[in-house]
């Protein structure tokens, strides 16, 4: 039956009246309750719990984190966002699909109880909104160079132009009794908005985070936002026209422009001298914390009683903080509670106010979808043309078009604004909620499958230390965690002798935890054009951002002054930012772009001021791990005990190698060949053999071979059993090694043991003499009872036998050591084959296809 007055059908649970707003007549729901109590007693009582409004909101809060979890665990395999999982979870709670259980809707969700929902959920968004406020680095936007602004303007003015076209006849087919020109005002923002966190997360999955596509994107999203929140201010005016109302809407504006202004003069200078009473590493004061959290509501109230919407004073006080560890400190506060609880329910709300009963054009529907998806393509398409234009790849203009694409929470806010101010109505809101899942659903599949940049086969030929021209350039990617390691990293460039005549090219990668957090990838908006520098080896300006990149700042100048002062060697510095699990990645691809032949990596612990091993972060043992089992070039990791004291920068450095032979053992040797010649260097070579003599008979046996042969045999290649070859190889490196550096300036020892006690009783003597470093190889691979045994009982197997026991605290060794693993030893990079000529002692050891000696990468 329906009713003559309201128009609704009188089965329907609500009283719907008639109201006037304006120029406009609607129909709202009239909500009437009685004042009982807000909580039960007792599970004994007759009624309900859901009845009473407290124990309602538990469980609604309940049912719709354990909806949205689990919509997030099925959808995880596909890489989305989890603002989907809770958008699609809402429209699973929603009337058109829960809802047509009888009674649900008005058990669980009933009109009254929204109202306390829908509160919490804006208390939620305010903080969210102040959390990107704080994140966002207003120096940052300044344009360092015109490519963004040309993305920016080619992904605003062609949707704008295809949404002012069919923008009017959806006003037309949906019947709104909205005001038309706040109707295509608003159409042209949901169109043209890219949520900034969703776009900074596919580019940090897909490694793009600090690449060229990735810097342009996110620069050129953050202007297009900007332009995003002006026109939304517009049809908001646009929404009041009309008298007095229009003349209000102007007054709104200029009150907003004052308070932002006040809040400049004002409230920033409050704020920063607060940051700058909190010591670096310290906890922020409680007092100073809860002014910040108190602030955030009162601004909010401000923004609001002024005519613009609360979201606003969160927004601006949140730009009040300076970025640095204040700033991180208070989003770290908010955002667990904010991000896990309260954002969730407002995106449910969201997805159960996308009521698909209330569609009733689905001819305007047809022309809404097409509208949003030609402004897509057309994103793409203008960006394809200014990618062109800046004679850049066209994949670059297809990547920077699709991820202008992404859509997020930020367009969500918006359709609640356009809804909450009348600027469009429930047709438009639901179809719009529902393109913007679609839309960034489709995003990262597309990016995975067509224009995620495919990592190109590197073509350089030097993946090892050792070369047929030791002077040739050594290419070495240093990574860094903490600006605690790099001492002991350029003592050991410093070590490795680079000179005009032998350079050294170091590439210092800081390698940067992110996380889950939007902080994390803010920041990496920020400095992304540290991981995006050209080959040069001053680092780019970037503006300050807390303890990370104080930490970036600091590594960038350790290495530029090393550069300066030492001749030879050429630094440039780049930041990584990834989770631990997929941090390796980033090792190879900037391993391959630099065709580095050499990678250092920090060992997982550091001394400690008694001389103890302390871990850093355990995930780093992990990624060290990774590292080795798939570079693409030769890997050392560096167990540093004081190689960086200032004690040793004019001192001498008395540098052992242990050698027992195998390619690990040969690489090892090959970069103690650089250091010969070093004015403080003392060098010492100290060979291990097995106490039957078959090494030294074997190497008598070819030289004696050697001798007899005639110059036909020179051209016949022997065919031998890998053990001999390895054998063969270990004695023609020594002896080139002794015939090049042989005399005064390496010291060469040979130690003869038959088991592993004998071994470490060696290596004791000769750490005894007082050494800096030893450097030694992996030994992966290599069975000698020398070393057998040591295995079975090593704390640390990703440092071999030798490299463990020399770093274990029961050996009681004093130096540091370099653990060296030649590439393709545990599979990493390409196998090294060699076909062998026993009487071309130059020439063993070379890969096999190297043409000429001295090939540069």
């Amino acid at each position: 039956m329906e009713d003559s007055n309201t128009g609704k059908n009188s089965s329907s649970p609500f009283l719907y009246v008639e109201t006037n707003e304006g120029n406009n007549s609607m129909l709202v729901p009239v909500v009437c309750y009685a004042p009982i109590m807000s909580t039960k007693t007792g599970v004994w009582l007759e009624d309900s719990f859901l009845t009473f409004p407290f124990p309602l909101f538990l469980f609604q809060c309940l049912l719709i984190i354990a909806t949205t979890r689990a919509i997030d665990f099925l959808l995880r395999p596909l890489r989305q966002p989890r603002y989907i999982s809770e958008i699609v979870g809402g429209f699973v709670l929603s009337s058109s699909v829960m809802g047509q259980i009888p009674g649900f809707s008005q058990n669980v969700f009933p009109l009254s109880s929204l109202l306390t929902l829908d509160g919490v959920a804006h208390l939620g968004l305010i903080y969210y909104i102040f959390v990107a406020g704080i994140q966002m680095d207003v120096d940052s936007l300044r344009a360092r160079e015109i490519r963004p602004l040309g993305f920016a303007a080619a992904c605003m003015l062609p949707p704008l132009a295809i949404t002012w076209k069919l923008g009017a006849k959806v006003h037309h087919l949906f019947g709104e009794s909205t005001q038309k020109g706040a109707f295509l005002a608003f159409l042209g923002v949901a169109v043209i908005v890219t949520a900034f966190s969703v776009l900074a997360r596919i580019l940090a999955e897909m490694k793009l985070i600090g690449s060229d596509v990735g810097r342009i994107s996110l620069s050129s999203a953050s202007l297009t936002n900007s332009v995003t929140w002006m026109v939304l201010a517009t049809a908001m005016a646009l929404a009041r026209e009309g008298g007095k109302e229009m003349e209000k809407s102007i007054y709104a504006m200029v009150s907003g422009v004052a308070f932002y202004v006040a809040c400049r003069c004002l409230v920033r200078p409050v704020v920063v001298w607060l940051a700058r009473q909190t010591p670096e590493g310290e906890e922020v004061d409680e007092l100073h914390m809860c002014g910040i959290l108190v602030g955030v509501m009162a601004a909010a109230f401000t923004a609001d009683a002024i005519g613009m919407h609360a979201i606003y004073g969160a927004f601006l006080l949140g730009l009040m903080v300076p970025n640095g560890q204040f700033g991180e400190a208070i989003a770290d506060k908010v955002e667990d509670l904010v991000m896990g609880l309260m954002m969730p329910l407002f995106l449910v709300l969201s997805g159960i106010r996308t009521d698909l009963s209330r569609i009733q054009s689905w001819q305007g529907v047809a022309l809404l979808v097409l509208m949003v998806f030609a402004s897509v393509a057309s994103k793409v398409a203008a960006s394809v043309l200014v990618a062109a234009f800046y004679k850049m790849p066209l994949h670059d203009g297809v990547t920077v078009g699709l991820l202008a694409n992404c859509k997020g929470v930020t367009e969500l806010v918006l359709l609640d604004i356009a809804k909450d101010s009348h600027i469009i109505e429930d047709q438009t809101y639901t179809i719009l909620v529902l393109m913007s899942v679609l839309v960034t659903v489709a995003v990262s599949p597309l990016m995975t499958k067509v224009v995620k940049p495919v990592r190109r086969l590197v073509s350089y030929k030097r993946r090892t230390i050792w070369w047929s021209n030791p002077d040739s350039e050594l290419r070495i990617l240093a990574c860094v965690h903490t600006p605690r390691q790099v001492p002991a990293l350029i003592s050991l460039l410093d070590i490795s002798h680079p000179t005009k005549s032998s350079p050294i090219f170091v590439c210092a990668l800081h390698l940067v935890e992110l996380t889950g957090r939007t902080a994390a990838l803010l920041v990496v908006n920020s400095a992304a054009p540290t991981a995006a520098a050209k080959d040069h080896h001053h680092q780019q300006h970037i503006p300050s951002l807390g303890r990370i990149q104080a930490q970036s700042d600091a590594i960038t100048h350790a290495f530029v002054s090393y550069e300066q002062r030492a001749g030879g060697v050429t630094a440039q510095c780049l930041t990584a930012f990834s989770p631990y699990a997929t941090m390796h990645e980033d090792v190879f691809a900037v391993g391959e772009d630099r065709h580095a032949a050499f990678i250092v990596l920090p060992f997982h612990m550091h001394q400690t001021v008694d001389g103890g091993m302390e871990v850093d972060h355990r995930a780093i043992r992990g990624v060290n791990e990774a590292i080795l089992t798939g570079a693409p070039c030769s890997i050392g990791i560096l167990v540093d005990r004081g190689l960086g004291a200032s004690g040793h920068r004019e001192s001498r450095y008395r540098v052992a190698v242990l050698f027992f032979g195998g390619p690990d053992d040969r690489e090892a040797l090959a970069f103690a060949a650089r250091m010969v010649g070093h004015p403080r260097i003392n060098l010492t070579v100290v060979r291990f053999v097995y106490g039957d003599g078959s090494s030294r008979q074997q190497q008598n046996h070819h030289e004696r071979a050697a001798g007899r042969r005639s110059p036909r045999a020179e051209k016949v290649l022997t065919i031998m059993s890998e053990e001999d070859r390895e054998r063969q190889l270990d004695e023609e490196r020594l002896r080139e090694f002794r015939a090049r550096w042989g005399g005064d300036m390496v010291e060469y020892e040979e130690v003869v043991a038959t088991n592993a006690e004998e071994t470490m009783a060696a290596m004791k003597r000769v750490d005894e003499r007082g050494r800096d470093l030893f450097v030694v190889g992996m030994g992966h691979g290599l069975e000698s009872p020398l070393t057998e045994g040591m295995n079975e009982w090593s704390e640390f197997p990703e440092l071999g036998p030798i490299g463990d026991l020399l770093a274990s605290a029961d050996f009681e060794a004093t130096a540091s050591v370099l653990v060296v693993q030649q590439t393709g030893a545990r599979g990493g990079g390409p196998a090294v084959d060699m076909l062998m000529s026993p009487d071309s002692p130059g020439k063993l050891g070379r890969p096999f296809g190297n043409k000429r000696d001295g090939d540069r990468a």
